[in-house]
């Protein structure tokens, strides 16, 4: 295995075979949910929804999506994941009519004909498994609309010791022996901890962002815990047309 993690290519395999206890094992973390809502929150989506539509990319089993129903109940949400497990046990819950789920890698939504615009773009834990991340940022900028909001919810520990040593305690001494009780393989929570440990900073993945075209660019962390380990980058395409 890779110091980084898993390539891109294995990661889907890996949350497959995590896929039945995923949500008993985030459920054990009290901010999980909390924080997803928090990000979504963040996003300030106007009006309950109302005539928007969104995209969750990266919904695993639909804890972001629940997250951006709550917030807005009265858009049109489409919801991706390369992980068919993942998205199995997502579509097993119940959803409105206006959730759509779409078994795809995100480099691959045109394929399966899902173009822009959109209102905006939450990505929760996706960002840092990706092979190209600028490339995917670039192109979430062109699936908004102008003045729309992109939120990436993610792991970022580099910038903060502190935060590396919480991270380091959490997966050796809660997460990876979890995991593997509750699925026989550590390999998906040990590709947690390495790919946290070698993803950006917060300040370079601000940068990230503002040179895949996203102004307005700040970051928040989360409380708790996880402050300083999990944060909400959030970035707006210009009110002009959106970057190409």
């Amino acid at each position: 295995m890779k110091k980084s993690g898993l390539a891109r290519s294995e990661v889907p395999d890996a949350f497959d075979v995590g896929a039945q206890a995923y949500d008993q094992l985030v459920g054990a973390n009290p901010g999980y949910h909390d924080n997803l809502r928090l990000s979504v929150q963040r996003m300030n989506v106007p009006d309950r929804g109302r005539g928007l539509r969104l995209l969750d990319a990266g919904c695993g089993t639909g804890a972001s999506t629940a997250a951006l129903l709550a917030a807005a109940p009265e858009a049109e949400i489409i919801a991706v994941d390369a992980a068919a497990g993942m998205l199995n046990a997502a579509q097993a819950k119940s959803w409105p009519a206006s959730v759509r789920f779409v078994h795809t890698r995100i480099e691959d939504l045109h394929q399966h004909g899902i173009t822009g615009p959109f209102d905006g773009i939450l990505a929760a834990y996706l960002v840092r498994n990706l092979a190209d991340p600028d490339s995917q940022l670039r192109t979430f900028a062109t699936l908004l609309r102008p003045g729309a909001t992109l939120a990436v919810h993610e792991y970022s520990v580099r910038d903060s010791r502190a935060a590396t040593r919480i991270w380091h305690a959490v997966c050796w001494g809660i997460i990876i022996p979890a995991g593997w009780w509750r699925t026989r393989s550590t390999t998906l929570y040990r590709h947690l901890w390495r790919s946290v440990l070698s993803f950006d900073g917060a300040a370079r993945f601000r940068r990230r962002l503002t040179d895949a075209g996203f102004i307005d660019v700040r970051s928040e962390t989360m409380p708790g815990w996880e402050r300083n380990i999990v944060h909400t980058f959030l970035g707006r395409t210009s009110a002009g047309e959106a970057p190409q």
